[in-house]
């Protein structure tokens, strides 16, 4: 990655602190209240995970001690993995949509003018500033996930499946506490 021009880099991570950026909204898929409720899970957690996969790209741009470039790249890694798991749930059933987001469009709106400001102020901080604003960010992206997580694995009939997602969960919960407590390292 020596090699890739300043362009590639800011382009990659601008699409990356865009990811809060939602779809316009879709007609929901199926039948039920539940499968309505899974999908919709399913598809924002799909989002986010593939959102949060690549925040290590912020590495090559800026500079933050060890102990955050660890756990940035640790959410990385776990979020490739979930965004992974939630692909191969659709491909093997095709009542799973990843693409059913139904959000309202003051939602969408605000949703996008979050990520803008983010942007702005992820790529214009640096040091102290930049890990708690990158700190902070991650705290709301996997809290965020946690829940979608939880409440898609309540709302999964499929028995693997639903323990698939509290997995996720979980590992987004540790995630989120390991963020926390390295917010609370910083502020001391």
């Amino acid at each position: 990655m020596k090699g890739l021009p300043l362009f590639t880099v800011m382009v990659s991570v601008a699409c990356v602190l865009s990811g809060c950026q939602s779809p316009p909204s879709r007609p929901p898929a199926g039948s039920g209240a539940g499968q309505s409720i899974r999908n919709n899970c399913y598809s924002l957690l799909h989002q986010l995970l593939n959102d949060e996969k690549n925040v290590n790209l912020l590495l090559l741009i800026k500079r933050e001690e060890a102990d955050v470039k660890v756990l940035v790249k640790k959410i990385a890694t776990t979020a490739g993995a979930g965004a992974a798991l939630l692909e191969e749930f659709a491909r093997k059933d095709p009542s799973i949509r990843l693409d059913d987001f139904r959000l309202p469009r003051g939602e969408v709106a605000t949703r996008e003018a979050i990520a803008s400001t983010k942007k702005k102020e992820l790529l214009g901080q640096t040091g102290d500033k930049f890990e708690l604003s990158l700190l902070l960010t991650q705290a709301q992206a996997l809290s965020y996930g946690w829940h979608l997580a939880k409440v898609a694995s309540e709302n999964e009939p499929q028995a693997d499946r639903a323990r698939a997602l509290a997995g996720v969960a979980r590992d987004l919960e540790g995630l989120y506490h390991e963020v926390i407590a390295l917010l609370f390292s910083r502020t001391k």
